[in-house]
């Protein structure tokens, strides 16, 4: 009998793929190692080895694997379990986790190199004019990458070129496989043997007395020695001695000073400068401590219900020092990239190079060096804070998870699969490392209040604010009034407008929260009516002020601002709607004097670009900050007094059965960023209907009300946390097909599972990217086997794929629909 290894492929197939192996190989490869293999005509993958066995697959004849790629496994047995409950849950394949598990440069995929053919004599005459032109190329070289003839013929498509010369024999293909990541090498230097002996030293010395310059080379080398003991980078001596490479070089070529690499990580921390036991915490907090342990030694999850700037944080920092004690790893978890910057710098004032950090704003290098030292349990990665990829590094004594804002939809993945949930695979992840599972919030989600009112979590509460300072006051400013009375000067209210100036008097600053970017959302026409729509999608396009061009937010498609209108080619164009650059632009107007700085998507693409605006403001560079919901989030601003929420309607007219949960967490969030030290922060929120109970709830900080509230709601209508909710999206660029299959479909469940779907229905944007999307709801009771209605639904989904006319229809799941 043969071997055989099963391996899972990073695509989106449900079932693993079967390959032959040697008996050597059978008993090197283990679990979680990678190997390259072949597939399809000619491509060779990256894949995962899950298994070796020795049955043949009976309906395929198994292919040869390329080659093994690791020594030991990059992936251990608690992530492939991890995984394979992600898989199971939100209804995708493991090849899509594994996929968007792993750093991009662990998943090397082969490159199609085109080589001259050499056997064939080729008439010039008989060629194209592109064919010509790579013919000629490969004359000079002994291949060439796809890219690369792309560039040479200029012409993205270069595919059908290379067919017509491969089948016309002119070159042949070859398929090559490159590693991705390069280690960091850092250049050293320092003396060679021969000149340690001091008598020796004198004599070179001696004779360089002809060379200043590589004198005051070999003397600084000396200092830096004196000064440490550690290895002397040649930047540092090229610094100290103040003369250039080439004079280090020409003693290197003299063999007076050897030079040597050593690799290098590319982040680099410094020490901690504090003690955990510094921290002293209040009354509140410590009752707190109490009941979060209390609930670990239940071995249940613990959430902590804290107000802002009720110190929640060091609250944290206790637990992870005593978890550090016991040797074992942390993973803090965050859902904003904005939220890492701020939390870094006090947990390494604290635990100083324990702390790695690990989102998608680090480059690829940076990702595997931190997925190599946490799987190496390395000193440098103890704890991990980051947002939700972090959940898939490999972790093998983890003892803490921390959930923090665990409230947050940004904790929800929605593109592409999996479609998981943070907070929800975090307690998972949780369990199978037997470790404990804290979640935090000042608004906690209506699921985790719930479970933890029915006693599935532990609970702990700090009521108070850290040394006992006031909740902001929250005012409700009636716009719908002032502009009767005309009182408004562009979006701002004569009360906003006294606000800030007398924040601003007294040097403090403001911060101001407008959830939408951008200049204007839609740029319409007052003769005829037009709007400019995406050709892609269907929405209007948002203008933007700073680059002067519309902009799709949902597919990038942009254009210039048209001078006139396209449909009647009057000149009567009206921006309708604000967003933050408008703000921004206003608020230069009314204060010329102060300083003010845009925080949104546009200004944050960089890698730096939060830490820099979060700094500067900290140091109070500017005074006043605009932002998307970016700048709601555990931002500790100490100088902040004054919180200005610009429209507070758009987030309650939204629909979504969500919508007034979350316009309590995220107004309350925002109100929490002001007045963090003695003196009592102020909030306004603007809005057409000050009435509104989720703002009046806001404004006396009553989530109990909102939670009851809530809660009887979702009873009435059959809503989470009562029911769970899965999502089916169709999507096709044929209109009339998706809607016949989506009526198919729906039919089918309703069918299988009785009354509890909803739908098909339109979304409120149903073309994205040229494709039309219909949603299916599906609701299934708490009393009912999820796994079971899973299967009915994948049964269907098989029935359905067998349908020829509609193959090209895509069928998307979203779990615990967020």
């Amino acid at each position: 009998m043969g071997y055989f290894l099963n391996v899972v492929l990073p695509i989106p197939l449900e079932r693993l793929f079967t390959y032959k192996i040697s008996e050597q190989e059978a008993n090197f490869i283990q679990a979680g190692m990678r190997v390259a293999v072949p597939f399809g005509k000619s491509k060779i993958y990256t894949a995962l080895a899950y298994n070796v066995h020795q049955e043949a697959p009976e309906a395929y004849e198994a292919k040869e694997i390329y080659q093994i790629l690791d020594e030991t496994p990059l992936v251990n047995a608690f992530q492939l379990k991890h995984w394979e409950w992600i898989a199971q849950y939100y209804m995708c394949t493991l090849g899509e986790v594994m996929r968007s598990a792993l750093p991009s440069a662990f998943l090397l995929e082969s490159e199609t190199l085109v080589l001259p053919n050499k056997a064939r004599v080729v008439n010039d005459l008989d060629l194209k004019d592109d064919e010509f032109l790579v013919y000629e190329a490969l004359q000079h070289q002994s291949a060439l990458k796809v890219g690369e003839i792309s560039g040479i013929v200029d012409k993205k498509n270069v595919l059908p070129l290379i067919n017509r010369m491969v089948q016309k024999g002119i070159v042949l293909q070859k398929e090559e496989l490159y590693e991705q990541y390069k280690p960091k090498m850092v250049r050293y230097v320092k003396l060679a043997e021969e000149f340690q002996q001091e008598s020796k030293l004198e004599a070179l010395l001696e004779e360089l007395t002809r060379a200043p310059k590589q004198s005051q080379v070999v003397l600084s080398l000396f200092q830096i020695q004196t000064r440490t003991k550690k290895p002397i980078p040649i930047a540092d001596l090229e610094k100290e001695s103040g003369c250039s490479r080439a004079v280090i070089k020409s003693l290197i070529d003299k063999s007076v000073l050897e030079e040597y690499h050593i690799r290098t990580d590319r982040v680099q921390h410094e020490e901690g400068s504090k003690s955990v036991d510094d921290i002293t915490l209040n009354d509140h907090q410590q009752e707190a401590l109490q009941a979060i342990a209390k609930g670990f030694s239940e071995d249940r999850t613990v959430l902590l219900h804290g107000v802002t700037s009720s110190g929640k944080t060091e609250v944290y920092i206790k637990f992870i020092a005593e978890c550090l004690e016991q040797g074992k790893q942390v993973l803090y978890l965050l859902p904003e990239i904005a939220l890492t910057s701020q939390l870094i710098s006090r947990l390494r004032s604290f635990f100083g190079t324990k702390v790695s950090v690990y989102h998608s704003k680090y480059s690829i290098h940076e990702r595997v060096e931190v997925w190599n030292n946490v799987m190496g349990n390395a000193e440098k990665a103890q704890i991990v804070i980051g947002a939700r990829s972090s959940l898939f590094l490999p972790f093998s004594n983890l003892g803490l998870v921390v959930v923090d804002e665990e409230h947050e939809s940004s904790f929800k993945q929605f593109d592409p699969a999996p479609r998981y949930h943070t907070r929800d695979a975090a307690i998972v992840l949780a369990s199978l490392h037997k470790a404990y599972c804290l979640l935090g919030s000042a608004t906690p989600s209506v699921e985790s209040m719930d479970n933890a009112k029915k006693g599935k979590y532990g609970y702990a509460s700090i009521p108070y604010r850290y040394g006992e300072v006031l909740l902001p006051d929250i005012s409700l400013v009636d716009i719908k009034e002032a502009t009767r009375k005309k009182r408004m000067k562009g979006h701002f209210s004569e009360t906003l407008i006294n606000a800030i100036t007398e924040a601003l008097d007294e040097g403090e600053q403001v911060i101001l929260f407008q959830n939408r970017r951008g200049y204007a959302p839609v740029v319409e026409c007052t003769t005829c009516g037009h709007v400019a729509q995406c050709p892609n999608c269907d929405v209007s396009l948002t203008y933007h002020q700073h680059r002067d061009q519309l902009r799709c937010h949902y597919c990038g498609y942009h254009m210039a601002l048209q001078q006139s209108c396209l449909a009647c080619g009057s000149f009567t164009l009206d921006k309708k709607g604000f967003g933050t650059e408008q703000i921004q632009e206003e608020l230069q107007q009314l204060f010329p004097e102060a300083t003010t700085q845009r925080m949104d998507l546009d200004t944050t693409r960089g890698k730096y670009a939060y830490e820099k605006i979060i700094t500067a403001f900290e140091n109070q560079e500017m005074d006043i900050l605009v932002g998307t919901q970016m700048v709601t989030k555990g931002l500790d601003f100490r100088n902040v007094s004054l919180v200005g929420i610009m429209n507070a309607d758009s987030l309650l007219n939204f629909p979504d059965y969500r919508a007034h949960e979350r316009s309590f967490q995220l107004l309350t969030q925002v109100a929490g960023r002001a007045g963090r030290t003695s003196k009592r922060g102020k909030v306004l929120i603007q809005t057409y209907n000050p009435y509104h109970q989720i703002l009046q709830q806001v404004t006396t900080n009553n989530y109990e009300k909102m939670f009851a509230e809530q809660v009887y709601e979702r009873e009435q209508f059959k809503y989470p946390p009562l029911v769970r909710i899965i999502k089916l999206t169709l999507k096709d660029r044929d209109f009339n097909k998706l809607n016949e299959a989506s009526e198919w479909f729906a039919t089918s469940l309703r069918n299988v599972l009785g009354q509890q779907i909803l739908g098909p229905e339109y979304p409120p944007v149903s073309r994205i990217r040229r494709e039309y999307l219909k949603n299916i709801l599906i609701k299934i009771p708490r009393n009912q086997s999820l796994p079971q209605t899973k299967n009915s639904i994948k049964r269907i989904e098989k029935s359905f794929n067998a349908i020829s006319k509609y193959k090209s229809v895509r069928l998307v799941y979203n779990v615990d629909h967020i």
